[in-house]
């Protein structure tokens, strides 16, 4: 991160909330939140934090930064969760099949 002054230091670290990579890893930092969910509101403390204005430009692209390692994993964890739904559907003759999940809009 670049040095900012005390009031960035504050305010970058209410938004900083990574980890270190643990042994294998290739170095940094990596985010390692608990679910989704976790993810999702690490994501909006970004925004908001970003928002405010309060943020320096370097403490704004270390939060911006965050926030696209963030979105990255929220993106692999869906898809990862759509491989996994399957809808399990019965064919004539009484057997079961896995039909792929597929989401439609209401009013679509």
């Amino acid at each position: 991160m670049v040095e900012k002054d005390s009031g960035d230091k504050d305010a970058a670290a209410a938004v900083d909330t990574r980890t270190p990579r643990g042994a294998g890893g290739e170095g940094g930092v990596e985010d390692t939140p608990e679910d989704f969910a976790a993810t999702l509101r690490r994501l909006e403390t970004l925004v908001e934090r970003l928002e405010s204005g309060e943020l320096s430009l370097e403490a704004s692209l270390d939060a911006f930064e965050q926030g696209v390692r963030l979105t990255r994993d929220a993106q692999r964890r869906l898809d990862e969760a759509e491989l996994q739904v399957r809808t399990l559907t019965e064919r004539a003759d009484g057997q079961l099949m896995d039909k792929p999940f597929s989401y439609e809009e209401p009013g679509r």
